[in-house]
């Protein structure tokens, strides 16, 4: 008999938690040990709990699923997170994985293929669904400086419109860190201001035009 792998399930719609949670259980060797409404819970409940899978949606309110993946892979390293979004351009799945998280998938995949997706990072082995292998294939390919992880988490704050107060406060560090990740944002991509950085990020599938991630 399989080994039962304990699995969290982190997004902020109910239906589609209870809908994930519904498929996963109808399997015999997964146990849903939580559905959590935010990123902010899903590093308390890992506080005091351990589980092998954690199914995280992004954008989510209080604290962002990116921010979540990285706070608890502090705490939790062998936590396997595989991020479960609408989103599907290459910076949000560089970003993730360069956070640590074992896999992507998408929200559109057959509902069977979130059960293959746990075995595979159970396993061992990055999961990349299709439309996510799409996505990462040629892309950019010049000659910049690539940004840090950090960095990624920093333009997709500042894209939002946020102020340097709010990414402090978003991401638990310093007025001063985050203009000294701003600064180095625009050197890398070679833009001096704050509005070419909103530009960028609407060129590169971060935002669609409306000042608002997706």
């Amino acid at each position: 008999m399989s080994e039962v792998v304990s699995v969290v399930i982190v997004d902020d719609h109910p239906m589609v938690a209870e809908g994930i949670q519904s498929v996963l259980e109808s399997f015999d060797d997964i146990e849903v040990k939580a559905t959590l409404t935010n990123g902010r819970e899903a590093v308390g409940f890992l506080k005091n709990n351990t589980v092998d899978v954690v199914l995280m949606d992004l954008n989510m309110p209080d604290l962002s699923g990116l921010t979540a993946t990285e706070m608890i892979l502090e705490s939790k390293p062998d936590t396997h997170i595989l991020i479960l979004t609408m989103h599907d351009s290459p910076e949000y799945i560089s970003t993730a994985l360069s956070h640590g998280a074992r896999g992507y998938v998408l929200k559109d995949v057959p509902t069977d293929e979130i059960k293959t997706a746990i075995d595979t990072v159970m396993s061992g082995e990055r999961y990349l669904c299709t439309g996510a292998k799409g996505s990462l294939e040629p892309n950019d390919s010049d000659d910049r400086e690539p940004l840090t992880s950090r960095e990624q988490t920093v333009l997709l704050q500042l894209a939002q419109g946020k102020s340097n107060k709010e990414v402090a406060i978003e991401l638990n560090i310093s007025v001063r860190t985050v203009e000294t990740h701003r600064k180095n944002i625009k050197r890398k991509l070679g833009i001096s201001s704050t509005a070419g950085l909103t530009r960028y990020a609407i060129e590169h599938g971060v935002l669609q035009g409306t000042g608002v991630v997706i």
